[in-house]
């Protein structure tokens, strides 16, 4: 059985072992899509805007994988703060059976809806062209992205984050040698231009994927004995399902926030879809501790939920936002003096400079609403609890943006600040929703 001192050891000193490695594999990773941006705008602009209108159609693979992860390791984590180790194994066993058919349903419907998609955010041509070269090749190796998330679900549950960073890691060096050799050619690789980049990216999660199999062995959840609980089973699907799907559904608001935001950023050109798509990959770097603390606030309170440990619940959600609060003021601080010299890093062209400088200034005073809404969310997931974060993604990503989008950049005409002023104001207000509503959820709680 895994080390299960998640509901024992110091709260403070759980949050650092989980989310430190979090941070520092989220890092490697964010800068492995730096890494991609980068090259892509080695070919040429159009080839730069195609990667950033291909996010919200990438997003249907993190839709479901993240949901997968979310929800298997949410369930886990209650299982084995319960100490029922073989239910645990049968859970993680029937995640990868889940996770299999998933991925055949990422791959038809990313194959069948993305043409649509880039139509309709304006591509054409060469650029629609471009754009469902790189997303179909992705589409086809969806199956790998699928099973690094479950697999590490098994870890995250037990506490073991230090396994996928040492993957992210280790992917961001990969990718640092097959982005430009399957880009320019060379060794018996022919040059594939934007395919090389996609294709990059498949190779990269296909090693992860050994490697994972692998490490997540040690855990003890994942043994030979796995093959005769991979049957699927229709209550152990609708125990994951229960879990995954409202995740999904949460990850599914935030990919159609993103198509919203970039349809009504396109309306203001390619340099300004360019802009945003740098922008973003450099507000990830900042936001990179809160996602560590996310992630630990999930493990933790999933364990400690199950084992009915109340007061180490309040006291993780409590040190979370405190620690994540500090870091963003300071992250915040530093990227508003820097903005002008990350976008350079990236571009040339003075107008997408300006155009994500500008981004990244409403960017520095949202901070600190990212780890208040985020931490709180992820809290209530690990208390089993996964509906609220569909409701308020809703509100956050879709209802609100469409509402307060429109009024600002059409009846307003405030021009490209009216995405920027609404952002601020969804975020900061979803973020005061949600404490609140964690306050309440936290005060139900029986005392230990």
């Amino acid at each position: 059985m895994p080390d299960n001192n998640l509901t024992e050891a110091p709260v403070k000193d759980l949050i650092k072992k989980i989310a430190l490695p979090v941070s520092i594999g989220f890092f490697f990773n964010t800068m492995y899509n730096v890494l991609d941006t980068y090259f892509g705008g080695k070919i040429s602009t159009e080839a730069l805007s195609a990667l950033s209108l291909s996010f919200p159609v990438f997003f249907l693979i993190i839709i479901f994988d993240s949901g997968t992860s979310t929800g298997t390791t949410s369930l886990l984590a209650n299982t084995l703060g319960e100490k029922d180790f073989e239910k645990a194994k049968k859970y993680s066993a029937q995640a990868i059976s889940f996770g299999l058919a998933v991925s055949v349903i990422i791959t038809v419907l990313g194959l069948y809806l993305s043409p649509s998609i880039f139509k309709l955010l304006g591509a054409k041509g060469e650029y629609l062209d471009i754009s469902l070269t790189f997303m179909n090749t992705i589409f086809y190796g969806s199956v790998f992205f699928m099973m690094i998330s479950v697999l590490n679900s098994t870890l995250q549950a037990s506490g073991d984050t230090r396994t996928y960073r040492n993957f992210l890691i280790m992917g961001f060096f990969l990718n640092l040698i097959f982005d430009p050799w399957f880009l320019y050619g060379g060794l018996g690789i022919p040059s594939m231009g934007i395919r090389g980049i996609a294709l990059a990216t498949v190779a990269v999660e296909f090693i992860g994927c050994i490697y994972i199999i692998f490490r997540s062995k040690k855990t003890g959840l994942i043994s030979m004995e796995t093959f005769k609980y991979l049957k699927p089973e229709l209550e152990a699907w609708k125990s994951i399902a229960s879990q995954a799907i409202p995740a999904s559904m949460n990850m599914a608001t935030i990919g159609v926030g993103i198509f919203v935001i970039t349809y009504f950023i396109s309306n203001f050109g390619e340099n300004a879809v360019a802009a945003y798509g740098i922008a973003t990959r450099i507000e990830q770097i900042a936001l990179l501790p809160t996602i560590g603390l996310t992630i630990a606030a999930l493990s933790i309170i999933g364990q400690n939920n199950g084992a009915k440990k109340y007061e180490r619940i309040k006291e993780t959600l409590r040190l979370c936002l405190r620690y994540g609060v500090t870091i963003m003021f300071v992250g915040a601080c530093l990227l508003f003096f820097a903005k002008e010299k990350l976008m350079s890093a990236f571009t040339n062209d003075p107008d997408v400079i300006n155009i994500g400088s500008h981004y990244l200034t409403f960017a520095c005073i949202i901070f600190l609403a990212y780890p208040l809404l985020f931490i709180t969310v992820s809290a209530l997931q690990g208390m089993k609890k996964p509906m609220y974060a569909v409701w308020i993604g809703l509100y956050r990503q879709i209802l609100a943006p469409i509402l307060i989008f429109s009024v600002l950049t059409k009846i307003f005409n405030w021009g490209i600040d009216g995405i920027w002023w609404g952002i601020f104001g969804i975020t900061w207000s979803a973020a005061i929703i949600t404490v609140l509503y964690g306050r309440f959820i936290l005060k139900k709680l029986p005392a230990n």
